[in-house]
Parts: C-alpha cells; sequence; structure tokens
C-alpha cells in the first residue's frame, strides 16, 4: 500500500532545506516501487536559474537514476501545486501518478486544467495541504516583517 502522507513527508523534509536556505520553501520526492529515487528542493537563488524549482531538480535525479526520461512507474509528491513549466515537464516525462499538498491559485497548473500533465497521469491533491501551506506562509511572513 501507499502512504501518501509518509512521502509527503519526505517531500516537506526538502521544503524545510530550501526554507533554510533561503529559498521558496517547496520540496519533492520521486517514488518508484515503494522507494525514493529522487530528490530535490527549490534552488533558483543559488543557481540564479528561474527553472531550478524541487519538481524539476527532482525529475531530472529520478530520470538520472532510472535511466529513461519517462517516469510512468513513479510518482512526484511536492509540497506545491506545480506551476506551467514543471507541469509540461512531467506530461513529457509521462509521468504515472502526482501528489501536492498545498494548491497554488496564482501559479497553479491548474488554472489551466488537468490536460497540462500526460492523459495518464493520476493527480492527487491536498495530501498534507495545512502543513505545506503553513511553511509556506511563515517564509513569506518572514519576508515581510
Amino acid at each position: 500500500m501507499i502512504d501518501d502522507e509518509y512521502f509527503m513527508r519526505e517531500a516537506l523534509k526538502e521544503a524545510q532545506r530550501a526554507f533554510e536556505a533561503g529559498e521558496i520553501p517547496v520540496g519533492a520526492v520521486v517514488v518508484c516501487e515503494g522507494r525514493v529515487v529522487a530528490r530535490g528542493h527549490n534552488d533558483t537563488e543559488r543557481l540564479l536559474d528561474v527553472t531550478a524549482h524541487a519538481e524539476m531538480i527532482a525529475l531530472t535525479a529520478a530520470c538520472n537514476f532510472m535511466g529513461s526520461k519517462y517516469l510512468p512507474d513513479c510518482t512526484l509528491y511536492v509540497t506545491l501545486e506545480p506551476c506551467p513549466m514543471c507541469a509540461g515537464a512531467l506530461s513529457w516525462a509521462q509521468l504515472g501518478r502526482l501528489v501536492y499538498g498545498a494548491a497554488d491559485e496564482k501559479r497553479g497548473f491548474m488554472r489551466f486544467g488537468k490536460a497540462m500533465l500526460h492523459p495518464k497521469t493520476r493527480v492527487m491533491e491536498g495530501v498534507l495541504g495545512e502543513p505545506c501551506s503553513s511553511l509556506l506562509r511563515e517564509f513569506f511572513n518572514n519576508l515581510r516583517n
């Protein structure tokens, strides 16, 4: 049985690493056959790279680990709803399943619809949504104060 909350907690650990580094706290893990095969967190500031989102980093690492550009048997757990750029990459990777915590009403891919993903990608939203949202709120509150 897949334990979505367990793996989302692993993604939250990555988000915490981003938070501590002064990055927007988004974390991601890719899981295949019940084990984490890749991890990532936002690294846009350190790398000066607008594409260095948690999902992109985890996706690249997973493809390297799996030896394939396609991930139909994998699940990506990410603390924030992916943006359209990341959703496009997930579509090209033919990701099997996407699980995300907090919704992103301003920049999330769902503003454009699930059709941004591969047709076979299954989506689960809201897993540990409150802790995921809380970490983001804390980060932005700290920036404002």
